[in-house]
């Protein structure tokens, strides 16, 4: 069997900069190499043509061409011309590719295609309130209506997905894993009262929130610390770095707390994640957050939001606390409980190592990956 994958994200030396989306699918294509499967990652819209191997993974990284007129369709069916000649070439069976901005929008292929329900821009607009360019819910229209088959990596983002475009297809809900191996607990010096925030610095992820609750946090308990990893994003309303409007938010205490870091290797992260007493991830947009897997997976309790998805991957008052982050009193309390309360930080921290290999570890959800694909190769086959 020879799995096909259509993403702009993967995270490589040689590609553009990548985030969870594409960190989910390396997990995945890792998990498929280990058992037998043949994996090819088509990168698009990528700085240069190139193709080469990585852990048993065949990368081919597609340019952006930049046509000047209807550049949005003649770049798609650019990919689409590639990609068939690589079905061809490498015997692939099953396509898949994500959401984001509908990639295989006006794409026809003559094997099963696969859309996977990480977060549409319309989802995230709808999380976030903010009106979507006509476009890109065209081009997300069009791409999940040609799908053959729609997975999500949460019933949240299954069902706000099927609400916003009217989707009559079934949705299979497969989560992301996680490797609990790369992602275990290390015996590094956790620096007392440091809490860390590791994701893009975006509004939706609710750092301007953070902002706040931190400096309640700063009044309550003078000397704790926070660090933010993540590249700085322009904010969607106010046009300007989020960053900056983080930074204005922070009374003069709270500033000298703060460290930003604007990037990490992903090799290094799990290093930062160890450090940390505790991880504070307030996101109001998200589908199924591998940073949340991740840290939970490095025992550390987390104090996160609670909205759809959360209820999914966290347990409340077991795993760590579930809040609104815009309640920012309970949300500093809550912080303020766990650092200091060691017992329950060690209790959270085991309960969410415990929760992940049960349910998300990479093991787990290969097996129903690789269940989904043995049946569409089989129906495949019956045709």
């Amino acid at each position: 069997m020879t799995i096909g994958f259509i993403t702009s994200e993967y995270p490589h030396a040689n590609l553009k900069r990548s985030a969870g989306l594409g960190s989910s699918i390396k997990n995945l294509s890792k998990g498929l190499v280990s058992k037998g499967v043949k994996v090819v990652v088509f990168a698009v819209f990528q700085n240069k043509d190139k193709t080469f191997e990585d852990d048993g993974i065949t990368i081919i990284s597609m340019a952006r061409k930049g046509h000047r007129f209807l550049g949005w369709y003649f770049e798609r069916k650019h990919i689409e011309k590639r990609v068939k000649e690589e079905i061809k070439a490498h015997h692939i069976d099953v396509l898949e590719a994500p959401d984001w901005t509908g990639i295989t929008a006006f794409m026809n292929f003559n094997v099963p295609l696969i859309i996977r329900l990480h977060g549409s821009d319309a989802y995230f607009c709808k999380l976030e309130n903010r009106k979507q360019k006509w476009k890109h819910f065209m081009f997300e229209k069009n791409a999940l209506n040609k799908a053959d088959f729609i997975i999500s990596v949460s019933d949240f983002a299954a069902n706000v997905t099927r609400d916003i475009f009217k989707l009559k297809q079934e949705i299979i809900t497969i989560y992301n894993g996680v490797n609990v191996t790369t992602f275990k607990p290390k015996s590094e010096l956790i620096v007392k009262g440091r809490l860390l925030y590791f994701g893009t610095i975006v509004r939706k992820k609710g750092v301007l929130e953070l902002a706040e609750i931190f400096n309640g946090l700063v009044d309550k308990k003078p000397d704790v610390s926070l660090v933010l990893i993540g590249k700085d994003a322009m904010d969607v309303f106010k046009k300007t770095s989020t960053l900056s409007l983080f930074n204005i938010k922070l009374n003069a205490e709270a500033k000298q707390r703060v460290e930003h870091i604007n990037e990490v290797a992903y090799s290094e992260i799990n290093s930062y994640i160890a450090s940390a007493e505790i991880i504070v991830l307030p996101s109001f947009a998200e589908a199924f957050p591998m940073t949340w897997l991740e840290a939970l997976a490095m025992e550390k309790p987390l104090v996160t939001s609670n909205i759809g998805w959360a209820k999914e991957l966290m347990i409340n008052n077991k795993t760590g606390y579930t809040i609104d982050p815009k309640n920012h009193n309970d949300y500093t309390n809550a912080i303020l409980d766990l650092l200091n309360d060691e017992t329950k930080q060690k209790i959270f921290g085991s309960n969410g190592r415990k929760h992940i290999i049960d349910n998300f570890s990479t093991e787990i959800v290969l097996e129903k990956n690789m269940d989904l694909f043995n049946q569409i190769m089989q129906q495949k086959s019956e045709a």
